[in-house]
């Protein structure tokens, strides 16, 4: 059976194990290596980590058996508004298909409601299939974006947003 946690400071490298294993076959042909990691040094790194640990962040861990499937992590960006963002959401790709990432977007919407929130955005590569999974979970296309990560990358999105 799989289970959710909420994640703790030391789980810092779990997050980071299970990214290292799902961001080359997530993004492998969209951007380039050196792209994947730039962006996981950066964002991955236990220091960020553990600030948005620090700062609120939830993270929530999918595990089955004492093994970690993947994650979601998210916060509240617009506190007036009481929206949220998914900043995060992996699962490792020999578990694909058996509804872990489901499962985790659906306890990040039941937290979300609980804290009163109204809605959740997220940001997602355009060419990434992952949007459909969102779309498929009630979220809209809200703005297409081009943000400047540093060093000459890019991050070619869709901003989306599901209504709580």
């Amino acid at each position: 059976m799989i289970v959710l946690r909420r994640a703790k400071e030391e789980d810092i490298e779990v997050i980071q194990e299970i990214a290292n294993n799902t961001w080359y076959d997530t993004y492998g042909g969209l951007i380039t290596d050196e792209q994947i990691k730039y962006m996981l040094k950066k964002m991955y790194n236990k220091g960020e980590l553990l600030s948005q640990l620090q700062a609120g962040h939830t993270f929530l861990i999918a595990e089955e058996n004492d093994k970690d499937l993947g994650y979601a992590g998210f916060s509240i960006v617009e506190s007036e508004l009481k929206t949220y963002k998914l900043h995060k959401l992996y699962v490792l790709p020999l578990a694909h298909g058996r509804g872990i990432g489901k499962l985790l977007i659906n306890e990040v919407f039941n937290l979300v409601k609980k804290e009163g929130g109204t809605a959740v955005q997220l940001n997602v590569n355009r060419n990434n299939k992952a949007a459909n999974f969102y779309q498929s979970a009630g979220f809209i296309i809200k703005e297409t974006v081009d943000l400047d990560i540093g060093d000459g990358f890019f991050m070619n999105d869709y901003v989306m947003e599901k209504t709580i």
